[in-house]
């Protein structure tokens, strides 16, 4: 998930993105069997560390500088915009994605999952829920980040998704899986986040702690918009 400020993350050779179809996904009652979680915003707590290093990025890599008065701002946008506002050039963004995946890997110590993450996804396994982990970061980062025991409870991870790439990770992640599409649910933080489980046929579930403003993220309509970690689990596992 990109901060806002800047969609640094991106897979090295892929370019382009999906627009989400606009049509209902997930019939109400169905039962979620996968549950595919996004990292960054939504069990890491990055934002700050991004903050902190945002502007050295932007003077190492010639884009515009993020001033506090831009943030609420670029919260509420796409990543397109983001890219536009900043004056990034798209071909630089997997070269800030490299770079950015050094960086966090040296300052993972700086950035917390938060609290209750763990105790979420142990509800979920505990509630038959199979998770899987789709994320711009790579492996290391991510096995690092959730740690030895939350990292065992995810029976797949695919790493490296570029800033549109998160569909396809998701239609491979369901495939490798062997479940419909219709029992399975997305979440994450970010507008992309709700458009690539829309252009996978998943659902979508958003939530409200991490980059993109709660309202943002309300106005696309998230078939689950969870505003406490706590609140995770039980959706999810009362489904069933």
């Amino acid at each position: 998930m990109p901060p806002p400020g800047l969609p640094v993350w991106g897979a090295e050779g892929e370019i382009g993105g999906l627009l989400p179809p606009l049509c209902p996904i997930h019939p109400a009652g169905m039962p979620y069997a996968l549950a595919i979680l996004d990292l960054d915003g939504t069990l890491a707590d990055s934002l700050p560390w991004f903050r902190g290093h945002v502007n050295d990025v932007a003077d190492r890599f010639g884009f515009r500088r993020v001033t506090e008065a831009d943030i609420a701002e670029l919260r509420r946008a796409g990543p397109r915009e983001i890219l536009e506002r900043l004056n990034v050039a798209r071909w630089k963004v997997p070269l800030i994605a490299r770079h950015m995946r050094r960086l966090k890997a040296a300052h993972l110590a700086e950035i917390p999952l938060f609290p209750g993450a763990g105790a979420m996804l142990q509800a979920l396994t505990a509630g038959g829920l199979r998770l899987a982990l789709v994320t711009s970061d790579t492996l290391a980062n991510a096995r690092a980040q959730l740690g030895a025991a939350n990292a065992a409870l995810f029976s797949d991870f695919a790493c490296g998704a570029s800033l549109f790439g998160k569909a396809a990770k998701f239609h491979r992640v369901v495939r490798r899986a062997g479940v419909a599409p219709a029992h399975v649910i997305a979440i994450g933080d970010e507008v992309r986040d709700i458009d690539a489980a829309r252009a996978a046929g998943i659902a979508c579930g958003a939530v409200t702690w991490g980059y993109a403003t709660p309202e943002t993220l309300r106005a696309l309509g998230p078939d689950l918009l969870f505003e406490r970690m706590e609140d995770v689990a039980p959706s999810l596992v009362g489904a069933r």
